[in-house]
């Protein structure tokens, strides 16, 4: 390769490896493990009227937080004796 800038390689036009580059779409697969690895990571996916309401994942989190401090708790059994 020649003594040249970056932006004079970046402009090169007769660029050898293109026609290597050139995949054919049509035979691409969907990856089979996205969803395993988002889930893993803590994402889930909103549905769009979903979406409409909670524009962040901080209110998401803030209506979640809300709802988890009013559900039940877990109750001992009572113990009482008649």
């Amino acid at each position: 390769m020649k003594n040249s800038s970056k932006k004079e390689f970046m402009n090169n036009n007769d660029d050898d490896l293109l026609p290597h580059y050139d995949f054919d779409y049509s035979k691409a697969q969907p990856n089979i493990y996205a969803t395993y690895l988002t889930e893993q990571a803590g994402y889930v996916k909103l549905l769009p009227d979903v979406r409409k309401v909670f524009k962040s994942s901080e209110d998401v989190n803030n209506v979640l937080r809300a709802i988890i401090k009013v559900l039940p708790r877990h109750r001992k059994k009572s113990t009482k004796t008649v």
